[in-house]
């Protein structure tokens, strides 16, 4: 068995399936993929570092899609979003697409104070808020603090409800951050009730996998986009790489305060990395 050196020095086992899944996210078939993954597993060194796998992985996906080169990491894409508003409203954007009701600029009362809340969602007869964590470095974990800070204010919002201070049932809270979350984090989630999404949690739907199965990828997806380009964009209502693909190019250029060769430009790249 072979192993790989992740960021933090840790070595855990060479993952075949995970190159896989990412060489499928970058647009390849599963012919494609397979072959690639079979020749990167066979090829590297023992105890490689995690970042060398990646290069490997994009070399070989960008000479059979070369639309994969106007592509950046996703982590890093989301990295690259301001926390505020840019990350909020992308949240709050990924919440609707998968069927969520959002209301944004919420202040719920509770028993003892009231509470300002990045949004409060509502699907399948819950009613939840919703709390926004971002990182600018994607390696670092979401820790307990967080969790904590959650379940007081359910318990606060949950008695103003009862009390007749806060109009608005609350059932519970949902974290969402762009990193993965510690053990401890989960734990505690977990013990107490309060969702969590992370980076790769929970296994059956987390950032990645919501953010890939509906391509709601942010524009910072498309390599080349720059803070000052994606601040601009944001302003306009252009979060996703959706938005810019398809928009209107003009309208988007008038808005956002962007020459339109630079939003054709992106446009095009967009339109590369989502389609096949």
């Amino acid at each position: 068995m072979k192993y790989v050196t992740k960021v933090d020095g840790s070595l855990q086992p060479f993952d075949r399936e995970k190159v896989r899944r990412t060489l499928r996210n970058m647009g390849l078939s599963a012919a494609d993929a397979d072959r690639i993954a079979d020749e990167i597993e066979e090829s590297v060194p023992d105890g490689v570092k995690t970042a060398a796998v990646l290069r490997m992985i994009r070399a070989r996906a960008r000479a059979v899609r070369p639309a994969v080169r106007h592509r950046t990491n996703l982590r890093r894409a989301l990295a690259l979003l301001r926390p505020k508003p840019e990350f909020e409203e992308f949240v709050r954007v990924l919440l609707r697409e998968h069927g969520y009701r959002v209301e944004t600029g919420c202040i719920l009362a509770g028993r003892c104070g009231e509470h300002e809340v990045d949004a409060v969602a509502q699907k399948d007869d819950a009613t939840i808020f919703v709390e926004v964590k971002h990182h600018a470095n994607h390696h670092r974990m979401t820790g307990l603090d967080e969790g904590r800070i959650a379940r007081a204010i359910v318990e606060d919002l949950q008695e103003g409800f009862r009390s007749g201070r806060c109009a608005i049932s609350i059932d519970g809270a949902l974290i969402i951050c762009n990193t993965k979350l510690s053990a401890h984090a989960k734990r505690y989630a977990t013990c107490r009730g309060i969702g969590h999404i992370g980076w790769d949690y929970p296994v059956e739907q987390n950032l990645r996998t919501m953010i890939e199965t509906t391509q709601s990828y942010p524009v910072t997806i498309v390599a080349g986009v720059s803070p000052s380009v994606s601040a601009r964009l944001a302003a306009a209502g252009i979060l996703t790489a959706k938005d810019v693909a398809y928009g209107d190019a003009a309208t988007i250029a008038h808005d956002a305060g962007i020459p339109l060769r630079e939003v054709l430009l992106i446009a095009g790249r967009a339109r590369a990395i989502l389609e096949p």
